[in-house]
């Protein structure tokens, strides 16, 4: 191939250049295309797909492929970031992508440009050395849309590139999963998801003549203690027990003697592979209509729990993450959801990253010794999915 760069790429140059765009989601603010950019100079071929629907706002995403035989490893993650908050507690510009010292700082850093920077300097180094024909295929797989209501993201571009006879044979999704060190954990699985909304309807009255009033707090009070009242379960062979958490209980009375007609709560369960999306509904509704009364029930969903059973793709990073850090990583399905749970029915898939610590927080940063750890990572993860012959 020709007129292609042989120079490596360097993953925190290329980390400073993404963290600049501030793709706050759902905007991309030119992340993805000078991404697209640098990969297209690699060797890449590049689609740059937008998704919208009635109601929300469109979003761009990246499909990247080099290669078009063999096994196709492919590398996940988003080019989106939450926003920086009150930028008056950052040291300095949360979208400057400073390095200080031995640290790179900037929205983005840890969750997830730096990773995603990292797989592109590895996919570099390893083509660099292997040259392109090495006996497969290497894609990325770019969303702008996880941070947010992930509907015109990952879910709607695997369906793209499935439509055009793209398959996809295994896949690191780039989160950060280490939780203190790089090399401490990697993800095989997350636990489903779910929002339920509840609304009871009583009558407003005096709370000196409660008889001829229906205490709407009285109600839901005994609704949401049966819900609470016994554990969901005891766990699973890799799942912690799932969890049900009551996030808002609102009565919105403003004055002390008055018998509240509208109380609202809202819950959010976190569950793992004994429990689906339906089943968990319906467990809700039993437990609300064993409590009695009238009542109002809506849910948002997430996604299910999901797991890629430890085997060859975990084995093979573990290997991988064991021979640059001389850690063995556990194998782990904590945490929150991921677009893992997308692309777990095209391919196993496993979740490994930067260290976590400061995500989401203000003065997000990145040891550049971890950005070097990860991209040798990815590297020595190539190299042992594409043997050399």
């Amino acid at each position: 191939m020709t007129g292609l760069s042989n120079a490596p790429v360097d993953a925190v140059t290329l980390a400073q250049e993404l963290i600049r765009r501030p793709s706050v989601t759902p905007k991309d603010a030119g992340a993805i295309p000078h991404l697209a950019k640098v990969l297209e100079g690699l060797g890449f071929a590049c689609h740059l797909e937008e998704f919208s629907e009635p109601g929300t706002e469109p979003v761009l995403n990246l499909y990247a492929r080099l290669g078009n035989a063999g096994r196709n490893f492919c590398f996940a993650g988003h080019m989106d970031v939450v926003p920086p908050g009150n930028r008056e507690a950052w040291t300095g510009d949360p979208f400057s992508g400073t390095v200080s010292g031995d640290t790179l700082h900037g929205r983005g850093a840890a969750d997830m440009k730096g990773a995603i920077a990292c797989f592109t300097a590895a996919a570099s180094r390893f083509v660099a050395r292997r040259g392109h024909d090495f006996g497969g295929s290497i894609s990325l797989l770019i969303t702008g849309d996880e941070e947010g209501p992930r509907i015109n993201g990952t879910r709607k571009l695997l369906a793209w590139a499935a439509a055009r006879g793209e398959t996809l044979d295994a896949c690191i999704i780039g989160e950060p999963t280490n939780a203190r060190l790089i090399g401490d954990m990697i993800k095989i699985g997350r636990r489903g998801n779910i929002y339920a909304y509840i609304t009871v309807e009583g009558v407003q009255g005096h709370t000196a003549y409660p008889h001829l009033a229906d205490n709407a707090a009285h109600r839901i009070v005994g609704m949401l203690e049966a819900l609470i009242s016994a554990p969901l379960d005891d766990g699973t062979a890799h799942f912690q027990p799932s969890t049900l958490q009551i996030a808002s209980i609102d009565i919105g009375n403003p004055t002390d003697n008055v018998i509240p007609g509208k109380a609202r709560a809202t819950v959010n369960i976190r569950f793992n592979d004994r429990w689906t999306t339906a089943t968990i509904k319906e467990w809700v509704k039993e437990r609300l209509d064993a409590a009695g009364g009238t009542y109002r029930l809506s849910f948002r969903e997430s996604c299910d729990a999901f797991l890629t059973p430890p085997g060859e793709l975990s084995e093979l990073l573990s290997r991988a993450a064991e021979s640059v850090t001389g850690r063995k990583p556990e194998l782990s399905t904590t945490g929150g959801a991921s677009d893992g749970c997308f692309i777990h029915p095209y391919c196993p898939i496993a979740e490994f990253g930067l260290v976590g610590l400061t995500m989401h927080k203000v003065d997000e940063q990145v040891p550049l010794a971890d950005m070097a750890a990860l991209t040798k990572i990815y590297e020595a993860v190539l190299d042992r999915f594409f043997p050399a012959a």
